[in-house]
């Protein structure tokens, strides 16, 4: 099988995040491979998937569904169950719902996390996830859902993990050893600059910077907090459910910002005197997006960043994504004198080419598999 036909699928492609941008970079890498996917929104990810052939399922005839897709939670292993895959070898990107998919092929699962819904609950919904409607829904379906998810997971052939702590919790969850493979950095400091309105007056001094959506477990509010009172100024790039509640509780020299396109986001990063990551991230590579640009980091020392922050290097830690953690580490940041160039040496090991070759290596001995198999 000299050239196996290639199909990419994803949970759901709705949203501007790390695992969208690991999807981009596997449609670079096969351009004439088809995308499965339960809901697809065009307005709210990244304009690049409008140029690839996706097929979505049934849901996604749902325009609600396609603008809220965490109210389509209880029907997403049904809608998963139905999505029929003919390829030679099926690329699954996954956090919960694509391993799911039905392949008649090969199947490799690039493993984000395995579901938050299920083993990490409180961080997906929010510390109150046990009192909301959707949270009552979740303890509901629980059961069902664990033993789907189970079941999808054994259809794998193969599991790669974005990072050390994934693999660890892939192996929890499912008693799979899964290989880590670093996803790569997602932002370019390469291409055009476009100033983000209302901030170019920030670029002078510089300010520190927080790309995020804006759920309860990526710790914005902690960030916010780590400034208040601060003659420092903190620009946060992001949307998510907490937009609204963000935004009334950042001071003067909190500005959070939406809807930013890759100009913007270059920009946004050029001009940051350093990068705060207060979420417990599966890996995250807003470090690394910081790193390209010669930024160093202030992120949490627990998950996928304990792969991706060399302390002293590229950044420092801090232990808890508690306000007063935060700001002493932005004291030490400030305090250390940081190599620029050796930033963006340690974030360019992170390359799309790197993860390109791993992930072709990984296919490869797949389908040699199947030739000695079927010799």
């Amino acid at each position: 099988m000299t050239n196996p036909r290639i199909a990419i699928a994803h949970d759901y492609i709705t949203q501007r995040g790390g695992a969208e941008r690991v999807v981009l970079a596997l449609t670079r890498m096969f351009p004439d491979a088809v995308l499965y996917t339960t809901l697809y929104n065009a307005e709210t990810t990244y304009p690049e998937f409008r140029d690839v052939e996706i097929v979505t399922s049934p849901l996604n005839r749902v325009r609600f569904l396609r603008t809220h897709h965490r109210a389509a939670l209880p029907l997403l292993a049904w809608a998963s169950s139905r999505v029929r895959v003919d390829a030679d070898v099926l690329v699954a990107s996954s956090s919960g719902w694509a391993h799911g998919f039905r392949n008649s092929g090969r199947k490799l699962v690039y493993c984000h996390s395995p579901a938050r819904w299920l083993y990490r609950s409180d961080d997906y919904l929010g510390g109150e996830a046990h009192r909301s409607l959707v949270g009552w829904i979740l303890a509901a379906l629980t059961p069902a859902l664990s033993r789907w998810d189970k079941r999808a997971a054994a259809t794998a052939d193969r599991y790669l993990a974005n990072s050390t702590v994934i693999a660890e919790r892939i192996k929890r969850a499912y008693g799979i050893d899964a290989e880590v493979v670093f996803p790569p950095f997602g932002v370019s400091p390469d291409g055009l600059l476009e100033p983000l309105a209302d901030i170019e007056e920030w670029a002078a001094d510089g300010y520190y910077l927080v790309v995020s959506r804006l759920m309860p477990y990526k710790n914005v509010d902690q960030a916010i907090e780590a400034v208040r009172g601060r003659s420092d100024k903190l620009l946060i790039v992001g949307a998510g459910p907490l937009d609204e509640q963000l935004q009334a509780q950042a001071p003067e020299n909190v500005r959070i910002v939406s809807d930013v396109g890759d100009r913007q986001l270059r920009w946004a990063y050029r001009h940051a005197r350093a990068v705060i990551a207060p979420s417990f991230e599966d890996f995250g590579l807003t470090p690394l997006e910081a790193g390209v640009f010669g930024k160093p980091v202030a992120a949490l020392r627990a998950g996928g960043y304990l792969d991706s922050v060399v302390e002293g290097r590229s950044g420092v830690f801090f232990d808890e994504a508690r306000a007063a953690d935060i700001a002493r580490a932005l004291d030490e940041l400030e305090a250390h004198e940081w190599d620029a160039e050796g930033i963006v040496e340690h974030a360019a090991s992170f390359g799309e080419a790197h993860f390109h070759a791993k992930i072709a290596a990984v296919i490869e001995e797949m389908t040699e598999e199947d030739e000695r198999r079927h010799a």
